[in-house]
C-alpha cells in the first residue's frame, strides 16, 4: 500500500496517493458515485485495493475533529 502525502508541488499541496497524481478528494469522490474499489483499480491500474482502502482510513481520520460542518444536500445528490 502507498502512502498518503501532501507536497506542495504536487496538486498545490492537497493530499494524494504517493507515485501518482490522484487526489483523496477524486478516489472518494469516484467512490461516492458508487464505483467499487474493482472499478477504480481497473482505471488506474497503479492503484491497489489496499491504496483504496487507505484512502478511506486517511479520510476517517481526517474527519476525527471536533469541527462539524452543516451541509444540506438536494435530493437527488
Amino acid at each position: 500500500m502507498k502512502h498518503i502525502i501532501s507536497d506542495p508541488g504536487i496538486l498545490g499541496g492537497k493530499p494524494v496517493i504517493e507515485g501518482t497524481r490522484l487526489s483523496v478528494e477524486h478516489i472518494l469522490g469516484l467512490l461516492a458515485r458508487n464505483m467499487s474499489h474493482r472499478e477504480i483499480v481497473e482505471a488506474y491500474p497503479i492503484l491497489t485495493v489496499e491504496d483504496i482502502n487507505g484512502v478511506l482510513k486517511y479520510a476517517a481520520k481526517a474527519l476525527q475533529n471536533d469541527i462539524v460542518i452543516d451541509v444540506k444536500m438536494a435530493s437527488g445528490v
